[in-house]
């Protein structure tokens, strides 16, 4: 693992991790993280990886993890930044160093959201979205709504007003995270349209995207619907090539997968599942 440090347009550091593998395939794999998590939740998945011939990236968005700064509060940073500077910086970094390898990303969460943000999304062969939808509040189940309205109504709002970040581990909600991510999540969660509502707001390339895409989700992931999955393949990347694969808890040697479990160690086996279609 070789840790280097990626410079954006705009001149801001962010932390990269980089997996070179003993007996390389030419094929790569970039991790777009999910909202608050740290690179590092995807290390045993990348070394995975690596012992398969993938080299493979995982990053930290400004304001996350490495690539925090010394003082969130008035921090600026936002999906559409992560989107549009860091997820490109590093799609530079790619197409600098790994010209003639074969390109593939994995999108958690927002890292799938990001996409259409970035018209170098467009050089990867085919994607792996993990515990992604349009999460409008009006696709998720009755007891997350109520959750979502009172989180994303009150409590995220008055709190970030109130310090200038949002304290998201305060609500189990993963790292803090600049104002400007938190209210970006209100939108996607609150506005009808969701990703399309961010995507409206920067450069979108969502519809250039015509490359496969395997959709992975848990069955026990409770902020996430089939109905809010097909929002996002149906009305934000309509001509990817969808393949679904729901992962049932009884595949998990915890039973246990949710968000953000499918990437822990002792799911290890189920990696098998993405290996599968990547080889």
């Amino acid at each position: 693992m070789q840790s280097i440090n990626i410079i954006t347009e705009d001149n801001y550091s962010l932390s990269v991790h980089i997996f070179e593998p003993q007996n390389p395939n030419r094929k790569i794999l970039l991790i777009n993280s999910a909202t608050g998590v740290k690179q590092q939740i995807y290390f045993s998945f990348a070394q995975f990886f690596s012992e398969h011939g993938f080299t493979v990236v995982t990053y930290d968005y400004r304001g996350i993890g490495l690539s925090k700064p010394d003082k969130m509060k008035g921090f600026e940073a936002s999906m559409r930044i992560w989107g549009t500077r860091d997820y490109k910086a590093v799609t530079n970094y790619i197409k600098a160093n790994f010209q003639d390898y074969q390109k593939f990303c994995l999108g958690h969460s927002v890292g799938a959201l990001i996409l259409g943000m970035n018209q170098d999304s467009e050089m990867f062969e085919e994607f792996i979205f993990v515990g992604t939808q349009n999460a409008f509040v009006g696709n998720l189940k009755f007891r997350t709504k109520i959750e979502a309205y009172l989180g994303f109504g009150v409590a995220q709002p008055l709190s970030t007003k109130l310090l200038g970040y949002f304290p998201a581990d305060w609500f189990g909600l993963g790292e803090s995270l600049p104002s400007g991510s938190a209210f970006d999540w209100r939108t996607l969660i609150l506005n009808k349209k969701s990703t399309n509502k961010l995507l409206e707001k920067s450069e979108d390339y969502s519809k250039n995207l015509t490359q496969k895409v395997f959709v992975v989700r848990a069955e026990d992931d409770a902020w996430l619907t089939e109905k809010g999955v097909k929002s996002l393949l149906e009305d934000t990347y309509p001509d990817l090539k969808p393949t679904y694969r729901l992962i049932k808890t009884s595949e998990s040697e915890k039973n246990e997968i949710g968000h953000i479990n499918f990437f822990r160690s002792y799911n290890k086996r189920l990696w098998n599942i993405i290996l599968k279609e990547l080889i």
